[in-house]
């Protein structure tokens, strides 16, 4: 990573007549599972102090991040959407367990786009905030299990095989909120960070912003795709009007396998969008509900 991330993405002209995004947890690999259950969400209840919702805390935050149409959003966003619902429910408010105040977070996400600990960092120092002196400590604490926990994953399979495929083909480039540092690990740990361009993190903005300043303009419209698991990578490819292939959630292997021995061909083709696409689309928003399930 560059000291100026979305430069670089700028910067990046095409090799290939296609373009292809992925998004890296939940699609390349099978790691949302362990880093938000086993690494976000106790450490939320640790510096939130929630223990005594525990319970509730940990439903609410799997709702967020896994579980519904939210799954895979920016991890300060995904706190203030946690902290709402887990507010609004009535379990925490007969325990009286109060919410910490967000108001600073929720300002701060409103202002910056790139929504990652360097800028965090640099908005701490000057910003006298405990609220934000805590979401800074949280995120930290978050990367270090990470680091610790999450190792000895392998990608889905036929997605080492996809991206032999498409090699000579099209230019491929990571498409994540993940921080750069633990993307970058994962990718070189199973030897096939050489298959893409750049690795994207949240350092280098939005997915929206990923897509528009590495591919839109350079690629026609119909010879950009994005791959990913959450409605947030829908949302960023319909924001860009390029192709979107969904990963479904808990059927990723099934959807891998059709990616690889039918949908690229489409896509390389030309014959992709239109009916088939809007299929697989539709399939895909019908995994994850809007509306928690105590509602």
């Amino acid at each position: 990573m560059t000291n100026n991330p979305q430069q670089e993405l700028k910067d990046l002209q095409p090799e290939n007549e296609f373009f292809i995004g992925f998004d890296s947890d939940g699609c390349v690999f099978d790691t949302m599972e362990i880093k938000q259950k086993e690494c976000f969400c106790p450490n939320l209840i640790k510096y939130y102090g929630l223990q005594n919702v525990s319970k509730y805390a940990r439903e609410t935050w799997e709702f967020v991040n896994l579980y519904s149409k939210t799954r895979g959003i920016n991890r300060f966003l995904a706190v203030i959407e946690a902290i709402k619902l887990l507010g609004e429910r009535p379990e925490v408010k007969a325990r009286g367990t109060e919410m910490p105040d967000i108001t600073p977070l929720i300002k701060w996400t409103e202002t910056e786009s790139k929504l990652g600990n360097p800028t965090l960092a640099e908005y701490v120092k000057t910003a006298d905030s405990k609220t934000m002196d805590m979401i800074y400590e949280w995120s930290l604490e978050v990367n270090r299990t990470v680091e610790g926990m999450v190792f000895g994953i392998a990608p889905f399979p036929f997605v080492t095989d996809t991206l032999k495929k498409i090699q000579g083909k099209a230019d491929a480039l990571v498409v994540s909120q993940t921080p750069v540092e633990a993307l970058e690990r994962e990718w070189k740990e199973n030897n096939i960070d050489s298959f893409v361009r750049v690795i994207a993190g949240q350092e280098y903005g939005t997915k929206t912003e990923h897509l528009a300043l590495a591919a839109k303009g350079k690629y026609a419209d119909d010879k950009i795709l994005m791959i990913g698991d959450a409605p947030g990578d829908l949302k960023a490819a319909r924001k860009n009007d390029i192709m979107f292939y969904p990963i479904n959630p808990g059927h990723e292997e099934k959807s891998w396998e059709r990616f690889y021995k039918e949908a690229l061909d489409k896509f390389f083709e030309g014959s992709y969008a239109g009916d088939y696409e809007k299929k697989l689309v539709e399939q895909f928003n019908n995994y994850l509900p809007e509306l928690p399930p105590w509602k």
